[in-house]
């Protein structure tokens, strides 16, 4: 151990400052003698403190320490990270007590496995979360140099194959080596057996109807060998081809015809015998067919859509109709169409995600969406709070517009251990909606069973919702089923009571653990007016039981297999049992807003017979109302995309005077063609490449000189969008880089915003729909395995070692060089230079009587040596009687033993005798005992009593005068 100075040159101040108290004393007359000399020793000290502070006063100790971090890579490319793990714990058994060992996982990010300290690697595992698909060895260089102490000679080892497909480790290299950190590189070649893989697909931007075109495919191989290539539009699958592979790369031309106008996705997939990795045998790219609009028909119950389909080709609009099921599963398959109707469909045959990316295309891609009524349609079809909800231009719900029967309402939700995660979760958000849906003078019951039943909130009235939907949130899912005994609880506790209209909503993905009479049970409930509804989840639940149970309690019965639809059978129930929605009387629509529709309705407009009850959202337009008034036409501005709501149907129940209609087709082309995409033209040449982990957009201008502002908005197959400023380069010309992390298609909308002109007029403004896609990361590319080098460039470059897979002892040979390890004492310094200037303060400040003090204690100490020899005489001899064993006992010994003290009252009993006379002469000669209240004085002088009395005396004075 020993000191330092950092700044040995501020030492110099020494001089300064002891010629400063030099002079400081002699000029200093206030102050004299001891006083004087203690308030100058007490700054010097501060100065001395300050000065060593200035300096950077340290202490350090001598340590021959390592600390090493391994930074593994466990990309996919890394096909066995337990072997990666047996090697660190080799060579762990080459490093000293002393020496510190961490690890960081590497992958798309970087993740500390463990933080550099000397405890074993006994039990240790891989648990840090990394993102496969990419390999970022930069980023594990960071991670260590940032953990790696600088109080230990520090070293990195990297073990990777060297692929890196995000970063680069040799820029971080040259900043580990500024810093004085070498790294060890272990080059491990990842085991690629017979591989193909699609490196691009390539298609024209722009395509017209029947126009033919060429779709170039690239391929990569590891071998030579047969395989087959299949090409895809959308999901049609256009043709199949067998090709012959060379190692290396292979380059295909094929022939395609244009067809559907819309924005396609075109596909390739190439399959070889023995592919050990198929994340990377499909690609992609966009293309967009222009042409006549297309619009996509869901139709609730099929063929109700022809008169529709008809007239809108009539109108020059190209059609396809499809059942809900059949809606696409991913984002850019809504993109295709110009606009999507629903006509008569209940939200009960649509999955979740399905209306999650019919929402999206709506909002960022202008996609139109209408929605046809019907008695399966709004409300009664389930869309209370779901995404399509959002994008209408009408609430599903009545809010406070017309007296409403009294509900009472009973949910028994099977909890089983089978609905355990995602199906509980559905089934708590499914009674959550219902809540909402329900009024307050209604009556909710929740009631969970496995092997019994429990009553998560017992029928009440919905005073507190709140309160309600934190009980349904906290169900949780284990035990087995029994659906006899809940159905049972739930009758009886709504036999009784008010409501006008009572139900119960079974749901359960299982089986009856036992086989009860069920019809004297359901004759009951219809003797109380109660219907029971059953909702069947999975192949796994009793459908025969729960139909049987519907039919006889005269309520409805629905089977899924997809759990994100439970919600919208609660919705459509709570609606069903109200009885209100549909509003069944003739009635002539009312004129509202919308000017531009204004001119459809100038001769008038045919009655109606019926439509479903909503309320408009307050920015909607609403076209047509009732007299209630009811929205009967809305249309809105949903972000990019409008949509409109027309609440009756169009099969001619309600509608029957519309059909027959003379101006009915063209009213409703308009209607439809109101919704469509509003920026058509394409003005932009837009490209898009994937490099270092990020997508590289340019977008070329057709307009010469254009210096708008673009915005791009980029949304994958998560619905995750990310927005970006694009840059501009040249006049014309924009850029952006935008972080990509998961492989898929990615739709891009394209906001355009032209600079103003010389005339004051906006330049061109709209959006435009473009898109590209990542098949797979770029970690499943067939590369040229030149990994091994680029490590060892890395090592050269920061003076590091290539290290083997057989010696992995290597990593901790050799000695560790002397390192000081430095100490600041800049903190205790100040603490004491402080310390010492509040007593340099006191000394100079304070004004005490020191001599009158100092002669106070030294006369105080004399006065009690001088009793010290006169006391001890008086108790030796008192020691000594009190102690003699044959002491006789009685009167006159006490009476002579309390004369001794002198504290006893006076008239009280003689001192003992001395030891040595007799009892008897002892007896003889006590004195009588004075009278009680005679003092001292009345005493004789002179007489032995007296003596002791005064000596004991200044004893005690002396003593207590000691202790104060």
């Amino acid at each position: 151990m020993g000191i330092h100075f950092e700044h040995l040159w501020v030492l110099l101040l020494l001089l300064p400052a002891f010629g400063y108290l030099l002079w400081s004393c002699r000029s200093t007359h206030r102050l004299a003698g001891g006083r004087k000399r203690a308030a100058y020793a007490l700054r010097g000290l501060v100065l001395l403190l300050i000065i060593a502070v200035l300096a950077g006063l340290e202490t350090y100790t001598v340590t021959q320490r390592r600390a090493v971090l391994f930074v593994a890579d466990r990309s996919d490319s890394m096909a066995d990270p337990e072997r990666l793990a047996d090697w660190i714990r080799q060579a762990e058994t080459g490093k000293n007590r002393e020496d510190e060992l961490g690890i960081v996982s590497v992958g798309r990010e970087a993740a500390a496995e463990r933080r550099p300290d000397s405890r074993s690697l006994e039990g240790f595992r891989w648990t840090a979360p990394v993102n496969r698909q990419f390999t970022n060895l930069e980023a594990g260089l960071r991670a260590a140099a940032g953990l790696l102490p600088e109080s230990a000679e520090r070293r990195a080892v990297l073990i990777s194959d060297g692929e890196e497909n995000v970063g680069d480790l040799l820029r971080q290299g040259r900043l580990l080596k500024d810093r004085g950190i070498p790294v060890d590189v272990l080059h491990v070649p990842s085991e690629r057996g017979a591989d193909a893989a699609i490196e691009s697909v390539r298609v024209p931007e722009k395509l017209y109807p029947g126009e033919s075109y060429k779709l170039e495919v690239a391929v990569a191989s590891t071998r030579a060998g047969q395989a087959t290539l299949r090409l895809y539009e959308d999901n049609r699958e256009l043709g199949v081809r067998e090709v012959t592979l060379e190692k290396g790369t292979n380059r295909f031309v094929l022939q395609g015809l244009a067809k559907e106008p819309g924005f396609h996705r075109y596909r390739a997939e190439i399959y070889m015998e023995g592919d050990v990795q198929a994340a990377n045998n499909a690609g992609a790219a966009f293309s967009r067919v222009t042409g006549p609009p297309r619009v996509l028909l869901v139709e609730g119950e099929p063929g109700t859509s022809r008169t529709i389909a008809s007239l809108l080709e009539a109108g020059g609009v190209s059609t396809e109709t499809a059942a809900p099921e059949l809606l696409p599963r991913e984002l850019a398959g809504y993109t295709a169409y110009d606009s999507i109707v629903l006509n008569n469909v209940p939200a009960t045959r649509i999955a979740e995600s399905q209306m999650e990316r019919l929402e999206e295309a709506v909002r960022s891609f202008g996609v139109g969406l209408v929605m046809l009524g019907g008695e399966n349609s709004y409300g009664l079809g389930g869309y209370y709070q779901t995404p399509i909800e959002k994008a209408l231009p009408v609430y599903m719900d009545l809010r406070g517009k017309r007296e409403m029967p009294s509900l009472g309402l009973v949910l028994v939700i099977d909890k089983s251990g089978s609905m355990a995660g995602e199906n509980i979760r559905l089934a708590q958000e499914a009674a959550s909606r219902t809540v909402n849906l329900m009024r307050e003078n209604d009556t909710l019951g929740v009631l969970a069973f496995d092997s019994t039943p429990w009553w998560v909130v017992k029928p009440e009235k919905l005073t507190d919702k709140d309160k309600v939907t934190r009980a349904i949130r906290s169900i949780p899912a284990d035990g087995g089923t029994e659906i006899y005994t809940a159905v049972e609880e739930a009758y009886k506790q709504l036999a009784d009571s008010s409501a006008q209209r009572k139900h119960i909503i079974l749901l359960t993905d299982g089986q009856s653990a036992t086989d009860k009479s069920y019809e004297s049970l359901t004759a009951d409930m219809r003797k109380k007016g109660i219907t029971l509804s059953t909702v069947a989840i999975g192949d796994g639940a009793d459908r025969r039981l729960l139909e049987r149970l519907a039919e006889l309690a005269e309520g409805r019965s629905y089977f899924t297999n997809d759990m994100s639809t439970v919600p919208a059978i609660f919705s459509r129930e709570a609606v069903l049992i109200s009885r209100t929605y549909i509003v069944d009387r003739t009635f002539t629509p009312i004129v509202g807003q919308g000017t531009d529709w204004s001119a459809f309705w100038a001769g008038g407009v045919p009655s109606l017979d019926g439509y479903i009850a909503v309320t408009p959202k307050e920015t909607a337009e609403v076209s047509l109302l009732s007299p209630v008034p009811d929205p009967v036409l809305a249309r809105w501005q949903y972000g990019s995309g409008r949509t409109v709501a027309w609440t009756s149907d169009v099969s001619g129940k309600w509608s029957k005077n519309w059909v027959a209609w003379d101006r009915f087709p063209q009213v409703f082309h308009q209607i439809i063609k109101w919704t469509f995409p509003q920026f058509d033209a394409s003005p932009f040449q837009i490209s898009s490449r994937l490099e270092d982990g990020h997508a590289h957009l340019a977008v070329r201008s057709a307009v010469p000189d254009f210096q708008g502002e673009l915005k791009a908005t980029v949304t994958g197959e998560s619905l995750e969008s990310q927005e970006v400023e694009l840059v501009p380069t040249m006049p014309g010309e924009y850029e952006a880089n935008l972080p990509v992390t998961e492989p898929g298609a990615y739709l891009m909308r394209l906001d355009v915003k032209g600079a103003a002109g010389e005339d004051g007029k906006q330049g061109l403004s709209g959006s435009v729909t473009s898109g590209f896609v990542l098949p797979y990361s770029a970690e499943y590319r067939i590369t040229e395995g030149d990994g091994g080098e680029k490590l060892a460039r890395l090592a050269e470059l920061t003076g590091g070692r290539v290290l083997s897979l057989e010696r992995p002892e290597e990593v901790f040979a050799g000695e560790a060089p002397a390192r000081r390890e430095y100490r600041s004492l800049a903190r205790p310094l100040l603490i004491a230079a402080l310390l010492l200037w509040i007593a340099d303060i006191a000394v100079r400040r304070l004004s005490l009587p020191w001599r009158r003090l100092a002669a106070a204690v030294a006369g105080r100490r004399r006065a009690e040596a001088e009793a010290a020899p006169e006391a001890a005489p008086a108790l030796a001899r008192l020691q000594r009687r009190l102690s003699a064993k044959d002491a006789p006992t009685g009167a006159p010994q006490e009476s002579a033993v309390r004369a001794l003290e002198p504290d006893a009252p006076q008239g009280g009993t003689a001192r003992a005798a001395e030891p040595g006379v007799p009892q008897g002469s002892a007896s003889q000669a006590a004195e009588p005992a004075a009278p009680r209240g005679s003092t001292a004085q009345d005493a004789e002088p002179g007489t032995p009593e007296e003596e002791a009395g005064s000596t004991m005396s200044r004893l005690l004075a002396a003593r207590n005068r000691r202790r104060r």
